[in-house]
Formats: C-alpha cells, sequence, structure tokens
C-alpha cells in the first residue's frame, strides 16, 4: 500500500515525519522525500493495509497537511528505480529529480537540505518555509 502526498513546505513535511514516527502501527517500509521548486512530494509506503479506524486517521492527517498527487510516468520510473535499491544519486541523476530522503525516516536530510538550499540561494523562497 502506497500514498503519495503533495505538501506546500518544509514545516508540513517536518510535521508529517514527526506524525510518522509516533505511529508505530503504520509498518513504514519507506519515505521517498522528493523537492520540486515549488512544493514537495511525499511516497509514504506500507508493508499492509490499514485497517478502517487507522485508516480514517491516517488519511485525515494527510489531507489535513497536503493533497494526494498523481506521479508523472517519470517520477514512477524514479520510485521504482529506487525500490529497486538504485542508489539515490544515481535515480537523481538519471531523472533529473531532487530526492532529499529514501528509506527510513529521516528529518534530518529534509533540515540538512533546507539549510544548505536556503544558503545557497541567499533567501528562502515560500516552499521552504
Amino acid at each position: 500500500m502506497q500514498y503519495t502526498y503533495c505538501f506546500a513546505n518544509t514545516s508540513l513535511v517536518l510535521r508529517l515525519m514527526t506524525y510518522l514516527s509516533g505511529q508505530l502501527s503504520l509498518d513504514l517500509m519507506s519515505v521517498t522525500v522528493i523537492y520540486l521548486v515549488d512544493r514537495w512530494i511525499v511516497r509514504i509506503k506500507l508493508s499492509h493495509e490499514l485497517l478502517p479506524p487507522l485508516k480514517g486517521n491516517f488519511l485525515s492527517f494527510l489531507k489535513e497537511n497536503g493533497y494526494a498527487f498523481k506521479l508523472s510516468a517519470k517520477d514512477c520510473d524514479a520510485l521504482a528505480a529506487l525500490d529497486l535499491g538504485v542508489s539515490v544519486a544515481d535515480v537523481a541523476s538519471l531523472y533529473s529529480a531532487v530526492i532529499v530522503s529514501h528509506g527510513e525516516l529521516h528529518p534530518e536530510d529534509i533540515e540538512a537540505f533546507f539549510k544548505k538550499f536556503v544558503c545557497g540561494l541567499g533567501y528562502c523562497p515560500p516552499s521552504l518555509t
């Protein structure tokens, strides 16, 4: 089971990471975070279908903070390559994607990306607030 959602800024993605880290019953397989110029895409892979009460709470959280996102064919191919074990660097290069994090939850990757990106730009775009 997987869910792909779009988030407007870094704060919302970090809120999601905090939420996911507290939900042990979700049984995460992987979480992939991709940065686009004006938004963040997060794919959450679970090892099994959620039961109705937990699924409702989970979807409510996702919908309160972001919205469901349909991936392009290129993005689907990039995610499939990651799932096959191709390195993040190789997938990023091959598919011209900014993959901030893949695998286990790594909120520190998102924070490091934010700091490096803002430092390089010299200002903070709205999608990185």
